[in-house]
């Protein structure tokens, strides 16, 4: 999505390399490309983790490529913001073309390098067209909220948050309004959210330590 900024600090940088130090194994293994997801809730920090994974990855010789959620929403993102106020129940995996992202991870499964992706352009509030490509990418990284849910990632991990974390880093954004709308909002992300925790293979705690699913005991 253009016209979004990353703040990358430390502590997304310690997750991401110990996320890579179990990934790699994976990874070197796979004769094709790989596919990861990084989910979580809104202000988690999936952004900054997937630029952060992709980073450590490239220092290891794996070039990556990211796709946004972001770019898949049905409206881009202030018409979408309308659309919610309109009908709260338009919130959830519905505002998000998810089946499209899958379907282009699986066309690249197959082997296609070339493909046209959709763009949102914050700023202006529409949404384009780009072609990428990934010829020269070994890893593909899918980040946003809903990621786990892509049916065809290698793997899949999970930022573990709660809403009140949510709420700080959303406020710290200042992107909207605090009000009793955005807890209705945020309510509602949790709930489909959360659910998915289940199907990661990695978690990134509160603390931010990558450790894979069946060592969490939460």
């Amino acid at each position: 999505m253009e016209g979004d900024v990353l703040i990358i600090n430390n502590y997304h940088r310690k997750a991401a390399k110990q996320a890579v130090a179990i990934l790699l194994p994976d990874i070197k293994n796979t004769a094709g490309k790989f596919f990861l997801s990084v989910a979580g809730e809104s202000g988690a920090g999936k952004s900054e983790i997937a630029a952060s994974i992709a980073k450590e990855l490239e220092k290891a010789g794996y070039g990556c490529f990211i796709f946004q959620q972001d770019d898949y929403f049905v409206y881009p993102p202030k018409t979408n913001a309308e659309k919610r106020k309109e009908d709260i129940g338009w919130v959830g995996m519905q505002e998000v073309k998810l089946f499209l992202l899958d379907e282009e991870i699986a066309a690249i499964r197959q082997g296609m390098n070339e493909i046209e992706k959709p763009l949102v352009i914050f700023d202006e509030d529409r949404i384009t067209n780009e072609k990428v490509d990934l010829s020269s990418f070994k890893v593909i990284i899918a980040e946003g909220t809903y990621t786990t849910a892509l049916k065809n990632a290698d793997k899949r991990i999970f930022i573990d948050r709660d809403m009140n974390d949510t709420k700080k880093a959303r406020k710290k954004r200042a992107r909207e309004k605090q009000d009793e709308f955005l807890e209705q909002i945020l309510t509602i992300e949790h709930r489909i959210i959360s659910a998915q925790k289940k199907e990661a293979d990695i978690i990134i705690t509160k603390g931010y330590d990558a450790i894979k699913r069946e060592d969490d005991e939460s």
